[in-house]
């Protein structure tokens, strides 16, 4: 099942509104936090168990679970070895994000802990890193993997190369998260550069819900994390709404809709994607079955391009209700109603459309 998740960072922030923002993702649904002890500072190890226990019994209590980001250096920090991680129940927390790994061997090893804490690999790179670690036999059960966020303009990873990773988890039977990037002002994360903190370097500065939607319609990613906090209540509800099994496209409209073609654009049941597809268009036509006896009148006629969503009009007789997504451009004789179309950074959810796939919009 996916999971939607949040982060926090109790070195920036106050445990009040940390606390707060915990409380609002758990009523929303959100089954996730990501928080990061690389950058806990000079703490004691006494205070740091005390606060990230604090937040974890609160993070329980709203039916999340919570998973701090180690690595080498915080284990020698805090006097950890990878034989005891009793710390960390100490904590309450649910498990332990390695950014950075040990040998293969002591990953393996970690996944046998008494305590039952999952242990979460760095997904981003080092393939044979992680293959290293499945040849030494880790408990799956308790295994999954989390790719990386990237503070800093330009550094995100491709999407070829996001693929890739998660070609190779996915082989593995291992679960995969990925990062988003909240767009409200002041969010940040736990380091000072705060420009976006995404996964994929094509979502920074696009909407956090598209950002959700793609990641979900790779069929490659579980969960999804915003990075950033704090999330708008706008963006951590639009995110909700999303629906994780369906490709959703987003819709700017161009016309005010009629009450049918208001209809048709919400189908009920999905639409679906014709068995036999066409280079030029996308075509859902059950809705030409259900609205047949009704009247579509013509309405902003004009030629077609990639991306436009149309409803056939009266014009088009047996045909009158089909909608249609433009995936190549082409002349329009007047039988076709461009009611909207999928802004240019949408397109890019075309690539996942395949016969009979299921699919869905929403307004942006």
């Amino acid at each position: 099942m996916a999971k939607l998740g949040i982060s926090i960072y109790p070195e920036h922030s106050n445990e009040e509104q940390d606390i707060a923002y915990i409380r609002k993702a758990g009523k929303l649904g959100y089954k996730r936090i990501f928080t990061c002890l690389l950058s806990v500072g000079e703490k004691s190890r006494e205070k740091i168990i005390k606060q990230f226990r604090r937040l974890a019994d609160q993070a329980h209590a709203c039916g999340m679970e919570i998973i701090p980001d180690v690595n080498p250096a915080v284990f020698s920090r805090m006097g950890i070895s990878y034989e005891d991680l009793s710390v960390f129940q100490e904590m309450h927390v649910d498990g332990i994000r390695l950014d950075e790994g040990f040998d293969g061997m002591k990953e393996s090893l970690m996944t046998y802990n008494p305590q039952g804490l999952k242990v979460e690999l760095n997904a981003s790179s080092k393939l044979v890193y992680v293959e290293n670690i499945m040849d030494h036999h880790p408990n799956r059960e308790k295994l999954i993997t989390c790719h990386n966020f990237y503070p800093q303009k330009f550094t995100g990873l491709s999407l070829k190369h996001f693929n890739r990773c998660n070609d190779k988890m996915k082989s593995l039977g291992l679960r995969v998260a990925a990062f988003v990037s909240s767009n409200a002002s002041g969010a940040y994360g736990p380091w000072p550069v705060n420009e976006g903190l995404c996964t994929l370097e094509m979502h920074r500065g696009l909407p956090l819900d598209f950002q959700v939607r793609h990641m979900f319609a790779t069929g490659m990613v579980d969960d999804v994390l915003i990075a950033n906090a704090y999330a708008t209540d706008e963006e951590l509800k639009a995110c909700t709404a999303i629906n994780a099994s369906i490709l959703t496209f987003g819709i700017k409209l161009e016309k005010e809709l009629t009450g049918i073609e208001k209809q048709i654009l919400y189908y009920e049941p999905k639409h679906v994607v014709r068995g036999d597809m066409s280079e030029y268009m996308i075509r859902s036509t059950w809705p030409r079955e259900t609205f047949a006896d009704q009247s579509i009148p013509a309405a902003n006629t004009r030629d077609l391009k990639r991306g436009d969503v149309v409803i056939l009009n009266d014009g088009y007789l047996k045909y009158k209700g089909e909608l249609h997504i433009v995936t190549k451009a082409m002349p329009n004789d007047g039988r076709k109603n461009v009611i909207g179309h999928l802004p240019d950074y949408e397109h890019v959810l075309l690539d996942y459309i395949e016969p009979l796939k299921v699919f869905a919009f929403c307004i942006v």
